[in-house]
């Protein structure tokens, strides 16, 4: 009898309790109920402000004027996001993917160290926001530690939770009406 009619067969992991895809359904619920919880004093302005948009070229006086510590949040981030979007196309566990990663997770830390003294949002305070950032340095060593033990599933997993959770979502919210960059591109 061969070792393969042994093995049972698996279901998905979508299907198994517990799985990665309810926790991240469970996690993108919570994320949003903080998000509305965060915003349900302002959204009568928020909507006021989305409805004067106007499509324009970046005004980028508007992210000169922004405070060191918010510039370099910004680029961070930016250059984060981009290079996750790469990390998240090209073929994984080549010296490529390893350098890469390691200057990713720099930039992400970088990014989210940045953060830590960010608190004009909500006058001189960390904002719910800040949940986010305390998520990240909790699980982005994580994922490194999880990468370094070859435990190539967790470590994907953590890393692109990251990158769509903490840098794809986000970048959502920094567009919300009347935050800066929605004012570069549409204020």
């Amino acid at each position: 009898m061969s070792s393969l009619s042994q093995t049972p067969t698996r279901k998905p992991a979508l299907l198994n309790r517990g799985g990665f895809g309810i926790r991240f359904a469970l996690s993108m619920a919570v994320a949003t109920a903080l998000v509305a919880l965060a915003m349900s004093n302002v959204l009568q302005p928020i909507l006021r402000v989305a409805s004067q948009a106007r499509v324009h070229a970046p005004d980028l006086n508007l992210l000169l004027a922004l405070s060191p510590v918010i510039k370099v949040h910004l680029a961070g981030a930016l250059l984060a996001i981009i290079l996750g979007g790469v990390l998240m196309t090209v073929r994984k566990g080549r010296r490529f993917h390893r350098v890469a990663g390691w200057v990713w997770v720099s930039t992400v830390s970088v990014s989210v160290g940045a953060t830590l003294f960010i608190r004009e949002l909500n006058h001189g305070s960390w904002s719910l926001l800040h949940l986010f950032t305390g998520w990240t340095l909790i699980v982005l060593p994580l994922g490194v530690a999880w990468a370094k033990r070859h435990d190539v599933r967790r470590h994907s997993r953590t890393m692109m939770g990251l990158f769509y959770g903490g840098f794809a979502i986000n970048l959502a919210f920094a567009f919300i009406p009347g935050r800066t960059l929605w004012m570069v591109f549409f204020g």
